[in-house]
């Protein structure tokens, strides 16, 4: 562990940050974590990520899986610790606040085509599929406070049920929903509501935060037979991958290593085992999937270990 983290802090300036407040636990006023901290502001893919999605919401989502999205990029600025008092970051969250359902959850700018049971229209709307990230990445910038955010919030953890979270949106977006069961849970929309909930005190051991955890853990426990929505939880499931952005091994066993009360739980042991048994001699992690549109970082490779996915990893492990 103390050569893995020596290498994180003198090869990287966002996991030089990063590691020295999630895994050496330094306070934000310590002199080397503000150096970290301005020196990773600085960093040209930042500054330039920054300006690129104030131009929100920049193209039509047409996939929760398209990685190189803004949605996406929103929240990766969240969880490396930006700000809503960081340069350029203003303006940016207001346009992202500008659009809210009256429901309360924020709205990207979506187009269901009509065979899908949309209306085929270019709409402001929302889905449980992105919806909880807008709000995680706002209370991750600070905004936990804010009457709009809380209001999204509550509308949102409203919506389980006793198997999870369901496949979910507004009236506006026609009779669509994603290629499953009605019954069934979403596990992606149950992935990131548990991430939303996870990083909110007075939200983090509520009745649906447990039924979302509990209910990846179950797609867990039954992979071989229940795929709701087909998501699968086999090969392409377990490859290591960053940053955190759909249905994968590193995105579900963070998020649910955040939980304090689910610290023990078998079913969470077997996936941190196989993330474990991955890392070098060296306990570096390198990536065995890659999303195209982030080829410009160090985990948007397969060739050589990378200093974020290891940072996840190894604070997946440790907690």
């Amino acid at each position: 562990m103390e050569q893995t983290i020596e290498w994180l802090i003198s090869t990287s300036p966002l996991t030089d940050y990063r590691t020295r407040l999630d895994l050496l636990h330094q306070p934000e006023t310590d002199t080397l974590v503000i150096t970290a901290r301005k020196t990773m502001l600085e960093n040209p893919l930042i500054t330039s990520m920054i300006k690129e999605i104030t131009n929100w919401p920049g193209t039509l989502l047409v996939s929760h899986k398209s990685a190189g999205h803004s949605l996406h990029k929103l929240v990766f600025l969240a969880e490396i610790g930006l700000t809503v008092n960081d340069p350029g970051m203003q303006e940016l969250i207001s346009r992202v606040m500008e659009h809210q359902d009256s429901d309360g959850p924020f709205e990207m700018l979506t187009n269901i085509p009509t065979h899908f049971g949309g209306t085929g229209e270019d709409v402001w709307s929302w889905a449980l599929c992105d919806a909880p990230s807008l709000l995680y990445a706002l209370v991750k910038f600070g905004l936990g406070d804010d009457p709009r955010v809380n209001r999204g919030i509550e509308y949102l953890s409203g919506l389980v049920r006793e198997n999870g979270f369901p496949c979910a949106g507004p009236t506006k977006l026609g009779t669509f929903r994603g290629p499953g069961r009605k019954i069934d849970p979403c596990p992606y929309a149950n992935l990131i509501m548990v991430k939303l909930l996870s990083s909110i005190p007075e939200y983090c051991d509520s009745d649906a935060c447990h039924k979302g955890a509990e209910s990846i853990l179950k797609c867990w426990a039954e992979r071989q037979t229940f795929h709701p929505y087909i998501f699968y939880m086999g090969n392409d499931f377990c490859k290591l991958k960053a940053p955190l952005v759909w249905f994968d091994i590193i995105h579900v066993s963070f998020v649910l290593s955040q939980l304090p009360w689910i610290k023990g739980d078998q079913r969470l042991e077997e996936l941190k085992a196989l993330i474990a048994q991955k890392a070098d001699a060296e306990g570096r992690f390198t990536p065995e999937s890659i999303w195209t549109a982030w080829k410009g970082w160090d985990f948007g490779q397969k060739k050589v270990p990378s200093p974020y996915l290891t940072f996840l990893a190894t604070k997946i492990l440790s907690d």
